[in-house]
């Protein structure tokens, strides 16, 4: 049993650490995804625009791969 806890405890605490820093990295790519599509959402007023079309949100995506390339 000794032997059990010396392996089996880091190895728990390894799992759980990895698993804390899986929540805390999608988290906070959701967080900033949601930022940038309510930043999205304002036209240069400040006013907020309806939800766009599926068709413009291809055409954002596309054009923002296409920038970081």
């Amino acid at each position: 049993m000794d032997g059990l806890q010396q392996i089996g405890l880091p190895v728990l605490g390894i799992v759980a650490a990895a698993a804390v820093t899986f929540y805390v990295v999608s988290f906070s790519e959701i967080r900033e995804k949601s930022f940038q599509d309510l930043e999205d959402s304002e036209d240069d007023n400040g006013v907020f625009k309806p939800s766009p079309s599926s068709r413009e949100k291809r055409a954002r995506r596309k054009a923002r791969r296409e920038s970081k390339t």
